[in-house]
């Protein structure tokens, strides 16, 4: 207490002094309209860039909250979509007093469930994505993994109670059956392990017409991957003269590197199918 009555003392014409400065300076801005107008303009412009400072700063450390709402408002998106849902093309009519009733409803056939990527290699041979979402989040081998753009992954190749493996597209054993948008061909996209920025599409007839820039889409033939979604964008044809179709180079259309986030998709109608193909290889 001795301490503070002797700071007092020795400082107490500064206080004094502060005291009456800021009383002048209330006193001139309050009573003089210019100076008013003059203070009130700089202290609404030193307000907002403090506002905007502290704005900027809580909006980083929100970042992590909003991104997962996005990936979750995204996930809702890509289960409303059209695509998602398949009907058997012939319908069962029912026939009451001259009425055509469709007994039919309609089905889902793709369900979509976002993860987290904890995991992800783009420079080896073979590279794999790790993601935190398994079995007892409903995902299984052999389902179809997508970026939030849309764009082809992979496909889940081992699973474990919360965990899943993907094989990426940059994988030598990798192959998903694709098309061209605009000309229909159908081949199958493959890696070299060359160029992580570069697709290979192999079997395509070299009767088709092909552009650079043109849009290659998954081809709706595996049970994995709904139909057009998009896998990249060509970037040249390799003409080998020794064979009858053209190999394609591909830019994916999303950067594998810097993946954080991914969808994974379940065929809810692939069991009959793949019941039939089971049926089918033991005669």
């Amino acid at each position: 207490m001795r301490n503070i009555i002797v700071f007092i003392r020795v400082y107490f014409t500064f206080f004094i002094f502060v005291f009456l400065l800021i009383l002048s300076l209330m006193m001139l801005f309050k009573y003089n309209k210019y100076h008013n107008a003059v203070y009130s303009e700089a202290a609404s412009e030193i307000t907002g860039v403090i506002s905007k400072k502290y704005n900027d700063v809580a909006y980083y450390f929100d970042l992590k909250r909003v991104n997962d709402s996005l990936v979750r408002a995204n996930e809702e998106l890509y289960n409303k979509l059209r695509a998602d849902y398949e009907l058997p093309d012939t319908v069962i009519n029912s026939y009451i007093d001259g009425l055509v009733l469709d007994s039919v409803p309609n089905a889902r056939k793709y369900l979509y469930r976002n993860a987290k990527v904890i995991r992800n290699s783009v420079s080896q041979p073979n590279n794999y994505i790790i993601l935190h979402r398994g079995r007892k989040q409903g995902v299984n081998n052999e389902m179809g993994v997508i970026s939030p753009n849309g764009g082809v992954v992979g496909t889940v190749v081992e699973v474990s109670n919360n965990y899943a493996m993907v094989m990426s597209l940059l994988h030598s054993q990798s192959n998903v059956s694709a098309r061209l948008k605009n000309g229909g061909e159908t081949g199958t996209i493959k890696w070299d392990g060359k160029e992580r920025d570069v697709l290979l599409l192999k079997d395509i007839s070299k009767a088709a017409r092909i552009s650079q820039g043109d849009t290659v889409i998954t081809s709706g033939f595996s049970y994995k991957f709904p139909e057009g979604l998009i896998i990249g964008r060509v970037i040249n044809i390799i003409n080998d003269k020794s064979s009858s179709t053209y190999t394609v180079r591909v830019r994916p259309s999303f950067d594998f590197e810097n993946l954080q986030y991914a969808y994974v998709i379940e065929n809810l109608q692939a069991a009959e199918p793949n019941e039939l193909l089971e049926k089918a290889k033991n005669k």
